[in-house]
């Protein structure tokens, strides 16, 4: 009998696209690698949602505002993200929000 992984999680194309080097089909990371490096990226957009929504309706800055300085400072601190990962990061953040693209053209 095969083994199988309970673990298996469905990775999103967009997120898997930046382990993609051009022209290639397979990533350049292992799917252990970019599997945990979704989860921190998921969990980051996810910690980030009630800040962002936070700093637009109680601080009053505009949605793409908020976008921007998200991704800089994930790209500033000790996030331990990539700057591609940051724009993945910061996209999948607009889309929690439910704020459109707004912004995502200087983030990423």
């Amino acid at each position: 009998m095969g083994m199988y992984d309970h673990n298996q999680m469905e990775i999103p194309d967009s997120f898997m696209a930046l382990y993609l080097a051009p022209g290639r089909l397979k990533p350049n990371a292992t799917r252990e690698v970019v599997t945990g490096r979704y989860e921190l990226c998921e969990d980051l957009a996810n910690h980030l949602h009630e800040y962002a929504l936070a700093q637009h309706h109680d601080a009053g800055l505009p949605q793409d505002e908020v976008l921007r300085r998200c991704h800089r400072g994930l790209l500033a601190g000790p996030s331990g993200v990539s700057e591609p990962e940051a724009g993945w990061i910061v996209r999948r953040l607009a889309e929690l929000a439910a704020w459109g693209a707004a912004g995502l053209t200087e983030t990423g």
